[in-house]
């Protein structure tokens, strides 16, 4: 096997120093553009590889991003992928992503592995059963930044980027009572995690307020499964009496229900107006097309890594706030306006 070329290499072959060929692969001022050509001309000649991990060490900097999300098989998640990229990219980043495929044990071992590998800083989104943060202890300590999104630890102070889950889910709920709705159901998640939490008191508020009393057989929290979603269609055919609203916190299994509801007689908006949530593609694909909160995913990435490594650099201060607003929308199109009282919001 043919050994690695080093800058040693180089400058003998140039009759140079190897503080001189070190400057002229890192482009340094003190050279003659001539001067740097040649370098950068040779160490290509002879396929000479930068050692970042070596540079890492000595720099105590790896110039790259942990991305620690609860999965990777959405929209949503891969919007905010895209927008996390998109900075860390211009910014001369690069990111290791990891997923915990909502669950607790594999997003702590994933944390452990993000440390060893030295990243400058971490952009998590929680699992569905994560209990604590105790697992970022390793990076709290050594004063590596977190910075978390969309499913987080709300009691933390630590910061993290969202929407305003509680009035989202206000809206959706309100918007379907504007409709004529007066039983409206809920299909969610786990209401331990912070974003379905507050999307479920955003709706039992919204009752509240117009005087429609709050029932829990009609709040269905499943998992985010298209499965999850065929099974919550058939519990909604089987209540009696019917309801005539439904708000769905994830676009993907509103669109799975949707259509079972329809395969089984249901008119959709007259008989059951549906809310969806995040604005994915297949809410404008489906018939009738999804009324939805759009949740901005590439926003919030963009947030995130922009603010993570601002702090990085010594330009901004991610302690100096622990929340970031990201603004959110209702989206009103076909599935939620019934025909007697289409009523879109102001």
């Amino acid at each position: 096997m043919s050994k690695d070329i080093t800058i040693y290499d180089i400058a003998k072959e140039l009759n140079l120093s190897p503080a001189t060929v070190s400057r002229g692969l890192n482009n340094s001022e003190v050279l003659s553009k001539t001067t740097i050509k040649r370098i950068v001309e040779k160490a290509e000649e002879l396929g000479y590889r930068h050692n970042n991990f070596a540079s890492s060490l000595r720099k105590q900097k790896s110039h790259t991003i942990g991305v620690l999300l609860h999965e990777l098989n959405s929209n949503f998640i891969t919007s905010v992928l895209s927008g996390i990229e998109k900075v860390t990219t211009e910014a001369g980043y690069d990111i290791i992503i990891a997923h915990s495929g909502e669950s607790y044990e594999k997003e702590i071992a994933n944390a452990t592995n993000l440390f060893h590998k030295r990243v400058d800083g971490v952009i998590a989104s929680l699992s569905f059963t994560t209990k604590n943060l105790n697992h970022f202890k390793l990076f709290f300590e050594k004063n590596i930044p977190v910075i978390f999104v969309d499913r987080v630890d709300e009691n933390s102070e630590r910061t993290h980027v969202i929407i305003d889950n509680y009035k989202c889910g206000y809206t959706a709920t309100h918007h379907l009572i504007e409709q004529g709705c007066k039983r409206i159901a809920t299909l969610t998640a786990n209401l331990k995690r912070n974003v379905y939490s507050q999307r479920h008191r955003g709706y039992k508020d919204a009752l509240f307020d117009a005087g429609i009393e709050y029932q829990k057989d009609l709040v269905l929290v499943k998992d985010l499964s298209e499965e999850s979603a065929l099974e919550a269609a058939h519990e909604i055919l089987s209540m009696k009496p019917a309801p005539d609203g439904l708000f769905v916190t994830n676009d993907f299994i509103a669109a799975v229900c949707m259509q079972e509801l329809k395969r089984n007689g249901l008119n959709v908006p007259d008989d059951i107006a549906i809310v969806g949530f995040n604005n994915d593609a297949i809410s404008k694909i489906i018939d009738p097309q999804l009324t939805t909160i759009n949740y901005p995913g590439k926003d919030v990435g963009e947030i995130a890594a922009r603010n993570l490594i601002n702090h990085l650099k010594g330009t901004g201060d991610i302690q100096t706030t622990n929340r970031i607003i990201v603004r959110s929308e209702l989206i009103v199109r076909e599935s939620s306006l019934k025909k007697d009282n289409q009523k879109r919001p102001v």
